[in-house]
């Protein structure tokens, strides 16, 4: 838990620089769009402008204390081999091979308060990193369709964000360590894998108990919305596919280019709240003690439905008795 103590250090330190960056630098692209009435404003962040737009995100999270997270990655390049204690084991030693052999594209964040609105302004932001299609590895079909969302690797190879910069800034930036702030993702592993990686600048944890270690110091409150699908009441609807689809069969219309971070980010958080409010509403407390801190695919999330559907059927068991 070395590297968890340097956090500690470095957030108690990180609020004097922080506040010296009083201007934000207009050194990127604003892809301006409409969410209803209001303007959607998603800001492509480069090495030019990183700092002060984590400095402007900081301002913005007391208020806005729901981050909705999407990463883009240069895909699955492999496969472990061996013996595996379960499925969910498997899956996360695919996830952390992976991790350690490759590097991030982009990570978006949509900050948005208890209702799913964005601030007044519209903000959302994509980060975008080093990359190098001749020295960094991938897998050729990601990139070719990260190319057709529109993500530019000539610009990542010359004005992307570096890894050790955006993981400082990660870090003291008020998002992290803080059960204050709840992370909300779709089927996360990967994307708080980079994000773990980033902030800790090596490789991901062997075994996945210690994973889920750092990741509950770092990220203490998070829903994936894989995994509240799962559980009964939108289980029975049967939403199936990537974020896109379920969005879809939702009618939560996107905003921006599918495989951009930034519009990913904000889909996620837009299919939470319609997915909380259709399905959860009257039990809401219930449901989110139980998928919590869980990521899909990873942990114990792959049993988890089948403990919730079981706690749902002995629910309307009692019901039943005491009508009776």
């Amino acid at each position: 838990m070395e590297f968890l103590n340097g956090i500690r250090y470095s957030l108690q330190n990180s609020t004097q620089r922080l506040t010296q960056l009083n201007r934000f630098d207009r050194h990127f692209r604003l892809h301006s769009l409409m969410s209803g009435n209001q303007e959607v404003r998603i800001h492509d962040v480069w090495n030019s402008n990183v700092e002060e737009e984590f400095a402007k995100m900081r301002t913005l999270i007391e208020d806005y204390p729901f981050v909705a997270m999407d990463t883009e990655f240069p895909g699955v390049v492999a496969t472990p081999l061996g013996t595996f204690k379960s499925k969910e084991d498997f899956n996360y030693q695919q996830v952390s091979c992976n991790v350690n052999m490759l590097k991030l594209i982009q990570v978006g964040f949509a900050l948005v308060d208890e209702k799913g609105e964005l601030p007044p302004t519209g903000d959302v932001w994509q980060f975008n990193f080093h990359f190098s299609l001749t020295d960094d590895m991938y897998s050729q079909e990601s990139v070719e369709m990260l190319r057709a969302a529109g993500i530019d690797f000539n610009r990542l190879q010359n004005e992307g964000i570096s890894m050790d910069i955006f993981g400082e800034l990660l870090t003291t930036s008020g998002l992290i360590v803080d059960d204050r702030i709840t992370w909300l993702t779709f089927s996360s592993g990967y994307d708080f894998g980079y994000l773990l990686k980033s902030i800790t600048l090596g490789e991901l944890p062997k075994e996945e108990s210690q994973f889920f270690q750092f990741h509950r110091a770092l990220f203490p409150r998070c829903y994936d919305i894989k995994l509240m699908l799962r559980m009964p009441g939108a289980f029975n609807t049967k939403l199936k596919g990537g974020l896109q689809e379920v969005a879809d069969q939702l009618d939560v219309k996107r905003h921006g280019m599918r495989h951009q971070a930034g519009s990913d980010a904000l889909l996620t958080a837009k299919t939470f709240f319609k997915i909380k409010q259709q399905f959860f509403s009257d039990n809401w407390d219930k449901v989110s003690r139980l998928v919590q801190g869980h990521l899909f695919g990873l942990g114990s999330s792959l049993s988890l439905s089948q403990s919730a559907h079981k706690l749902d059927d002995l629910d309307k068991e009692k019901e039943a008795i005491a009508v009776n």
